[in-house]
């Protein structure tokens, strides 16, 4: 399996490979560093030939990419690759697509504060088209120990279940703690009864998955046991506030979670799109996010 990894040379590129480091160690997973530079043009009329300066880029990069491969530890396979192109997420789609790339990993912009994220163009861009699930790291994320956990937004809109099947299945294969979040908020007119709703929903389709979840709730989560002895039984948690950023802040999440995503129902067939909730999670979120494509079938490793 492998993985490419948006990379620049700042604190995002680094961001991103932190991350890609993280979900490839313990795991049979290689990593593509790929840096964009602009295409060459002899129309150029900022950068002209006659100047050297695609000699001079050329050797830059290489440099770029060289510091970029010195953030990955001895265990973890990676190799670099300088592609030229007009858009940079168009060009890292085709990278992914080319490789049979199971995930593109980027960092948030530089501007991002308190490990929260934000957005720049080509992010967003690969946020609302990528064919592949898209792992995007929080501005400063410096992690590159194993993921610890895996939790799971979900919801009772098209395409729940496929991404409740992605995520059950990459847990099992990981072997990490699952926990299924749902995120309520009062400002929607949510009735009380909506979070025991919720919750029923959330073990009904585990169940359905082979994945049922059958401990006493406990508040706002669900009680978790053990399925074979080492992997914990996925958990369900109802997080309510008055705003969805609110029901964020108000769950508990682990230095070593990732929080998986899907698509909203507006994407085209196979295809990446971030909603309106999820660009609100986003906002709030304290540990790296994963988006997943609209009809996607997770690759296996």
């Amino acid at each position: 399996m492998r993985y490419v990894v948006g990379y620049t040379a700042n604190a995002r590129g680094h961001d991103a490979v932190h991350l890609a480091v993280a979900l490839a160690r313990n795991h049979d997973v290689s990593l593509d560093l790929v840096l964009v530079i602009p295409e060459d043009s002899p129309f150029n009329a900022v950068y002209p030939p006659e100047a050297g300066y695609n000699d001079i880029l050329n050797e830059q990069a290489q440099r770029w990419v060289d510091e970029g491969l010195a953030l990955v530890p001895d265990d973890v396979t990676a190799r670099a690759h300088i592609r030229r192109g007009d858009s940079e997420a168009q060009t890292l789609i085709d990278a992914a697509v080319e490789f049979n790339a199971a995930a593109l990993v980027i960092g948030a912009t530089n501007s991002g504060l308190f490990k929260r994220f934000t957005i720049g163009s080509v992010a967003s861009s690969l946020l609302h088209s990528s064919p592949v699930p898209v792992a995007l790291a929080p501005h400063g994320y410096h992690r590159t120990e194993p993921i610890t956990r895996l939790s799971c937004g979900f919801g009772t809109r098209p395409g729940a279940d496929q991404l409740l099947d992605v995520a059950v299945e990459s847990a099992r294969d990981r072997g990490l703690p699952l926990r299924l979040v749902s995120l309520l908020a009062l400002d929607g007119g949510n009735s009380p009864g909506l979070a025991d709703a919720a919750w029923v929903h959330a073990a009904d389709r585990l169940a359905a998955v082979g994945g049922s979840n059958e401990g006493d709730r406990s508040g706002e989560a669900g009680g978790s046991g053990e399925v074979d002895g080492s992997v914990p039984e996925p958990e369900i948690v109802v997080a309510q506030g008055r705003t969805i950023e609110e029901a964020v802040d108000r769950l508990d999440w682990e230095d070593g979670e990732i929080l998986l995503i899907g698509s909203s129902r507006l994407a085209q067939q196979r295809a990446t799109f971030l909603g309106t909730t999820a660009n609100r999670i986003l906002r709030a979120l304290p540990v790296p996010m994963i988006v997943v494509p609209r009809d996607y079938t997770r690759q296996s490793s």
